[in-house]
């Protein structure tokens, strides 16, 4: 089982590299657009969701512990219900959000293994 949580945690990496280079495409990903006026958008690509999930994914992979992985569990699981929230609160019964938030609570569980452990 620890397996998934390092898999969790290089997915967790490989989210955080698209986000750093290629911000316009990421936030594409999850549907939000960029506007040219507005460049502060592709820092909250670069900044807000790549330095969060290359944080906690690099810290994972070459600093394990189990408060590190704690927080990748926690970041995912939190994200997946912030979604459910959407889905109820703001009428967002899509197939993307009902995809969205079976990954992210299958990337949240997958750490959990990893973080249990003492």
């Amino acid at each position: 089982m620890i397996y998934l949580a390092t898999l969790s945690a290089i997915i967790t990496v490989g989210f955080g590299l698209i986000c750093l280079i290629a911000p316009r495409y990421s936030l594409g990903l999850i549907h939000l657009q960029t506007k040219a006026e507005r460049p502060e958008a592709l820092a909250e690509g670069r900044g807000t969701l790549a330095g969060f999930y290359l944080g906690v994914g690099l810290l994972c992979l070459f600093a394990p512990s189990s408060a590190a992985y704690w927080a990748l569990a926690l970041g995912w699981l939190f994200t997946g219900f912030g979604r459910g929230v959407s889905i109820v609160l703001d009428n967002g019964r899509t197939k993307f959000n009902f995809g969205s938030i079976l990954f992210e609570l299958g990337l949240g569980l997958a750490a959990l293994p990893a973080a249990l452990a003492v």
